[in-house]
């Protein structure tokens, strides 16, 4: 376990370090990338150390971890469509499969909006998504939608905050996706379990016929 650790923490150190050089924003989408896949290591890591050393390109950093964010996660479903759900029980572990197989159940592949934004491995959603066979289209849209807001949430609070916010960033990022999580889930449930529900096959008009 503290081998583990120790690697994880060179790691960081590792991917922290680009950002002092001229090419850490291609070190940012390469990373992003990579991470939407097989990487352990979150994007968010460069991400912050390039917002400090360049707050003005702050939103310009956002949209490049984005891009690469998208982009490793569209090569990840390939990855799953291909290798299939015998790829992802050997990368992953059954317990995890098996909740990503039910939030998939329940929300399609809007779940992968909740993985783009929670502390959720995303590249175990992005590989389960292509061996699920889940829409692509809407896996698409979803991993848009979620990983842009995860990193310009990031961008702009370092942009308008500085180096005081990054502690605050580490330690509520997590509880800030949780509750757009809650939010989100909540618009799904009522989307489809109050307003789908009151189209014209509602209102008695069949019942009204039996009487």
């Amino acid at each position: 376990m503290d081998y583990l650790q120790d690697v994880l923490h060179r790691m960081l150190a590792w991917v922290e370090a680009f950002a002092s050089t001229p090419y850490g924003h291609w070190a940012l989408f390469v990373l992003a990338f990579a991470e939407s896949s097989f990487f352990p290591i979150p994007p968010d890591v460069l991400l912050i150390a390039l917002c400090l050393g360049r707050p003005e390109l702050a939103f310009v950093f956002a949209a490049i971890c984005s891009v690469g964010s998208v982009l490793g996660g569209m090569a990840g479903y390939g990855i799953g469509f291909y290798g299939g759900r015998p790829l992802v029980r050997r990368l992953f572990s059954r317990k995890k499969v098996q909740a990503v197989e039910n939030l998939y159940d329940r929300y399609n592949a809007w779940a992968t909006g909740i993985a783009g934004l929670t502390p959720i491995p995303y590249k175990v959603f992005t590989i389960a998504g292509g061996a699920f066979a889940i829409n692509f289209k809407i896996f698409v849209v979803a991993s848009i939608a979620s990983r842009s807001l995860r990193f310009f949430v990031v961008a702009a609070l370092l942009y308008f905050f500085g180096a005081p916010v990054k502690a605050w960033i580490h330690e509520y990022l997590n509880l800030l996706s949780i509750v757009f999580v809650v939010l989100l889930v909540g618009s799904y449930y009522l989307v489809t379990h109050v307003f789908l529900r009151t189209g014209p096959d509602e209102g008695g008009g069949e019942e009204e016929a039996h009487d």
